[in-house]
């Protein structure tokens, strides 16, 4: 799993390697200091002002070089920290944008966002503590016992005893907080989707005045979150006092005992001056230093250990995105050319997961001649969308074939495909920018005029010239300043400019008027008659002149032919229409 995040690391390899160089550094001039100060104390001796400003002088160039390598340390982790985040974001977006609709189903895109966002937030600030202390808290620890046991090894066992006793409390603490901190990240997705479903629908909120509802679900959600965080604490907050006590104990048995041997163990010299013995003071003073400074490591590799502890969830989920494979790919040699609009489906079968129970599709068999029109009409989930979503992949078959220009789809390059089919999905969607901005994503490179062409067949172009910016207009986030039949005619327009093959308007025209729809249908057949025409529609006045329509019921093709075969051999057609022209 490590090795797996690090790769999105890449060019923040240098930066992090630099900011253990200097962490380095920096823990050989905290472990110097002691010693200065021990000379320092020890050989001070009144009138000797010498000593006094060379250890001192040293002193201060040891922490003004210590304080810049511990600037230049913390400066490139800091930038091997973020960098590394925006990679695994990037890494993340970009297998994502590669994912099928089932891959993202599985998932959920409220979850996705979650993994994005603070889970990468999580990974990244485990990263820049690890890079600043797993190399600096564990080399000051072991410096600091070396250190000790260099001075005086017998005080120096107090460190040794007390470390295993502070590691294992610490690790029944990590091991505690752990599954709870599991559990929090599947609620943050629960939050992000209360949030995501409360915005996207915010019109109907409004309507239905559900104001107080949502606050309550949202409430609920950001409560459940708190309260297993509170939980996680209380079971970590145990770590500082037993660090503490531990810190304050060792202290204080080096303060005793080292004592008792300062004033057991000198003797006066010819000259009058102190000879020391086991012990002297400054080395007292080295060892209560170097105590302090182990333990401040320990407590400082624990700290990371919690980090790790917290954020080991959300690297377990960035990698699950990571390692999913989608399964709809090219094949090695994919066509990457399709020579006309047909259509068939051979013994089709497909349901959305491999252990569902029910088939959303079942036994379907069809054959769509290039350049026809084509109707589909069924009652809501009957499976209309699913059918067309696995003409231009968006899905694959369970079982069976789908054949387009005489080839299986499964044998075309995505692209080819997706330029060749366009899909006006039933949610139509636009996005920031422009009205030509978003008219472009059919077709990158159109010009003004194939531009202004496909908003002519879509009946488009009439009500975007009355904007003030004309095709400069500004479109809102989700399209919000035009109305829902506008953004239907601007989406089979974008869908247009690919020139495709294959046209899949699927209940595209439901906002629009009768009027306008039948003079959508009407430039279709005129301007582009060679383009295979797939509508489903809820309106049977929209399909009365296509060459096939299919109904269908609970996932099958319950029938199929013109509108006036289907009005004497289907009972849910004729009912349909005599229902729509009812007087």
């Amino acid at each position: 799993m490590f090795l797996k995040l690090l790769k999105s690391l890449r060019e923040y390899k240098m930066p992090s390697l630099l900011s253990i160089l200097f962490i380095v550094l920096e823990v050989a001039c905290d472990i110097a200091l002691p010693f200065v100060i021990q000379y320092l104390i020890d050989n001070l001796t009144v009138g000797n002002y010498q000593k006094l400003y060379f250890y001192g002088g040293l002193l201060v160039v040891i922490s003004v070089v210590s304080l810049l390598f511990g600037y230049f340390a913390a400066r490139f982790a800091s930038k091997a920290a973020t960098g590394f985040a925006k990679n695994l974001r990037k890494d993340l977006f970009y297998k994502v944008q590669s994912f099928s609709f089932s891959n993202i189903d599985k998932f959920s895109s409220s979850s996705l966002v979650t993994r994005m966002t603070t889970d990468v937030q999580w990974v990244q600030m485990a990263y820049g503590m690890i890079i600043r202390g797993a190399f600096r808290a564990p080399l000051m620890f072991i410096f600091s016992i070396v250190a000790a046991f260099f001075i005086n090894a017998e005080l120096a066992w107090i460190f040794v005893i007390m470390t295993p006793i502070i590691g294992g409390v610490l690790v029944l603490l990590a091991r505690l907080a752990h599954p709870i901190f599991d559990r929090v990240f599947t609620r943050y997705d629960k939050l992000n989707e209360s949030v995501e479903e409360n915005i996207r629908g915010i019109r109907t909120v409004k309507t239905y005045v559900r104001e107080d509802y949502e606050k309550k679900k949202f409430g609920a959600a950001s409560d459940d979150i708190t309260t297993n965080f509170v939980k996680a604490n209380r079971i970590l907050a145990w770590q500082n006092p037993t660090m503490n006590v531990a810190m304050h104990v060792s202290i204080t048995l080096i303060s005793v005992l080292g004592a008792y041997l300062v004033t057991t163990t000198y003797s006066l010299g010819a000259n009058g001056e102190i000879i020391y013995g086991a012990l002297s003071t400054g080395q007292i003073s080295s060892l209560i230093t170097y105590g302090v400074q182990s333990f401040v490591s320990l407590m400082f590799l624990t700290m990371i250990g919690v980090m790790i502890v917290i954020s080991i969830t959300s690297m377990r989920r960035i990698v699950e995105v990571l390692d999913e494979t989608p399964d709809i790919s090219n094949k090695e040699g994919a066509l990457t050319s399709i020579t006309d609009g047909s259509i068939v489906f051979n013994n089709v079968n497909f349901k959305y997961k491999k252990d569902a129970e029910k088939y959303a599709l079942k036994n379907i068999n069809l054959q769509i001649n290039s350049g026809e029109f084509i109707g589909i009409l069924g009652s809501t989930g009957s499976s209309k969308t699913t059918l067309v979503s696995l003409i231009s992949r968006l899905y694959d078959t369970t079982t069976g074939e789908v054949l387009v220009g005489g080839n299986n789809v499964k044998d075309y390059d995505l692209k080819a495909l997706r330029d060749s089919v366009s899909v006006v999905l039933q949610k139509n969607v636009l996005f920031s920018g422009t009205i030509k901005e978003n008219l472009k994503w059919g077709k990158q490179d159109a010009t003004d005029e194939e531009i202004i062409q496909a908003c002519k067949l879509a009946q488009a172009d009439e009500f975007v010239r009355q904007f003030p910016g004309g095709y400069d207009t500004h479109i809102e986030q989700n399209g919000n300043n035009v109305s829902g039949g506008q953004k239907q005619r601007l989406c089979i327009a974008r869908a247009l400019l690919k020139n495709p093959k294959i046209l899949i308007l699927d209940d595209s025209t439901s906002a629009v008027d009768t009027k306008t729809d039948a003079l959508i249908r009407k430039a279709f057949q005129e301007e582009i008659p060679d383009c295979t025409r797939i509508v489903i529609a809820q309106r049977v006045a929209s399909l009365q002149e296509a060459d096939q329509i299919f109904v269908m019921d609970n996932g099958t093709i319950v029938a199929h032919g013109k509108h006036d075969e289907l009005l004497k051999t289907s009972d849910i057609y004729r009912e349909t229409f005599e229902m729509q022209n009812r007087e």
